[in-house]
């Protein structure tokens, strides 16, 4: 990977999910976490369920921002993984493939991962 300085610095990258029903919960919880303007934001049906493209966006994140945290949460009944995106099945074996994938490809990151429930409650899962 390249060594230049990018021009522009955030902090952190987020990863969610599209779904609507997390928004009043995540836009207040990822301000108080990183500021008003100091983060990129990704969200993907199923958040990091297609990781390849998640990868994609740290790359180019790193590469123009120069971030130093990637923050992957993943939710409670999230139907991009059909019947396993219930709460009797955490999705925290999911977050385990791209968390893995980004550290060895960028061991300078720092790599948080969350399960948001519905009833807004964030749980850290790294």
């Amino acid at each position: 990977m390249s060594t230049k300085k990018p021009i522009i610095h955030c902090d952190a990258l987020v990863v969610h999910c599209m779904d609507y029903r997390l928004q009043k919960y995540l836009q207040p919880w990822i301000t108080v976490r990183f500021g008003y303007d100091n983060f990129d934001i990704i969200s993907l049906a199923g958040s990091v369920h297609d990781y390849e493209m998640v990868l994609k966006y740290v790359q180019l994140a790193v590469r123009i921002h120069g971030i130093d945290t990637v923050c992957l949460i993943n939710h409670e009944d999230c139907r991009a993984y059909g019947r396993e995106g219930n709460l009797q099945t955490p999705q925290t074996r999911f977050a385990e493939t791209p968390q893995n994938k980004i550290t060895a490809l960028f061991p300078d990151l720092k790599v948080e991962t969350f399960y948001l429930h519905l009833d807004g409650t964030f749980e850290s899962i790294s």
